[in-house]
């Protein structure tokens, strides 16, 4: 009977940046300058900002699924899944972090639109 071992190893070191690759986090629009942007412009930013939105909250659901994966791993005592586990929470904070970021920095080219196109 051959010898698994080397072929299970190979297996879980090819599927776990696979697992990880799923996960993936969008990337932020481009705002537009509200200073010198059209209403088109704004629309677009707006919906651009949405999409983003929509594409990160399916991120931190997957996020959560493999953190679940992941946490289960770590009470069984698997040490290499403590610092992925802790990886992917620092990966699901920073993506709530960058919504953040964005949402202020559309609201600001809202205010600057604004004041620009007084009405």
């Amino acid at each position: 009977m051959p010898n698994l071992a080397p072929l299970t190893l190979l297996t879980a070191l090819l599927a776990a940046p696979i697992a990880a690759e799923d996960c993936s986090m969008p990337e932020m629009p481009g705002l537009p300058d509200g200073g010198t942007a059209t209403m088109e412009e704004m629309i677009a930013g707006q919906q651009a900002v949405k999409a983003f939105q929509a594409d990160v909250e399916v991120f931190r659901g997957c996020q959560d699924t493999m953190m679940e994966t992941l946490k289960t791993q770590v009470a069984e005592g698997d040490e290499a899944a403590a610092a992925e586990f802790q990886a992917a929470t620092e990966a699901y904070n920073n993506s709530v972090s960058l919504e953040e970021q964005l949402a202020e920095q559309f609201n600001q080219a809202i205010r600057a639109f604004k004041a620009a196109n007084p009405s």
